[in-house]
């Protein structure tokens, strides 16, 4: 089967490997364009484009797809299937037609919910019990496709974001191979979403990261861990940000007013809604390194019942 590839972020690298190391023939890959990091704004490839060169695969990056240009590619590689993991373009329907098998995408949640850019994330800002990864068909609609295979995993109750992320990216690149060996076998039996199920995940911004203390624990330390690595979640000290990481839900003596600090020898505990507390093991004070909560107030000692935000 010869496949061609279409991804972009450090997500869609683990699947890429797999079918490298599986020794699919993978004839060419799509990437997003390089682009300027850092403050220096030095143009840089994106991360599956770093591996497909180093596996010697051709790789073609397009500013759009929608002149044409993704179908001339793929009437010159002649590719079977076309294989779609966190690409960032809208495939037009000739492309998406274009494929014996068409395209299939490996998208990182339980369909159909949390459709969109940010399944992930938003699966632990919402305190969601279980995520996972899904593949599809892909049809013109964003994520509606039919479904043909879906794993779970339950989300740990400290998992940030990023760790989830992680995860999630080992076990779509099984799922992958997984699914384009039950294509090759004639046992796929596509599923329909059913729309009414489906929830749209948008990008997450840097407005999501001020931190609510009148809202529930369990609401906090889900917008923790849910933001970790990006956008951060954030309050205020002393008319300076403070970013929080490594949140716990513990009991805590006492009782406090949403937002008011008590400091533990082993970090930080903020009382809540609710009246329970969040328990913060790192903080990054603005101009700061990140650092351990406990660190950090050893030498930054702040007044007893102070309320942040």
């Amino acid at each position: 089967m010869k496949i061609v590839y279409m991804g972009t972020p450090d997500f869609a690298v683990n699947p890429l490997k797999s079918l490298i190391e599986k020794g699919y023939d993978v004839a060419g890959v799509f990437t997003q364009p390089d682009k300027p990091v850092g403050r220096k704004a030095v143009l840089t490839p994106p991360p599956v484009k770093v591996v497909a060169q180093e596996a010697g695969i051709p790789v073609f990056q397009p500013d759009t797809l929608k002149n044409g240009e993704g179908v001339k590619i793929l009437k010159e590689l002649k590719p079977d299937i076309a294989v779609v993991v966190a690409y960032g373009k809208i495939l037009p329907k000739d492309f998406l037609e274009f494929p014996k098998y068409g395209c299939i995408n490996i998208h990182g949640s339980i369909l159909p919910k949390y459709r969109g850019a940010a399944p992930i994330q938003r699966c632990v800002l919402d305190g969601e019990e279980y995520a996972g990864v899904t593949s599809m068909q892909m049809d013109v609609g964003l994520d509606t496709g039919d479904m043909l295979l879906v794993e779970k995993t339950k989300i740990g109750e400290n998992e940030t974001s990023g760790e989830l992320f992680d995860r999630l990216a080992v076990m779509g690149a099984d799922l992958l191979i997984k699914t384009l060996e039950a294509i090759e076998k004639g046992e796929i039996e596509p599923v329909k979403q059913d729309d009414s199920q489906s929830t749209y995940a948008s990008m997450l911004d840097k407005t999501m990261s001020p931190v609510d203390w009148s809202k529930t624990a369990q609401e906090v330390h889900n917008q923790i861990r849910g933001l970790d690595p990006w956008p951060v979640a954030q309050t205020v000290l002393e008319s300076k940000n403070l970013k929080l990481f490594r949140s716990e839900i513990k009991g805590i003596d006492g009782n406090g007013k949403p937002g008011e600090m008590k400091v533990l020898k082993n970090g930080l505990a903020v009382f809540c809604g609710d009246g329970k507390a969040v328990f913060v093991n790192e903080v990054q004070y603005e101009g700061k390194k990140r650092m351990k909560a406990a660190d950090f107030f050893r030498g930054h000692p702040v007044k007893e019942g102070t309320i942040l935000g």
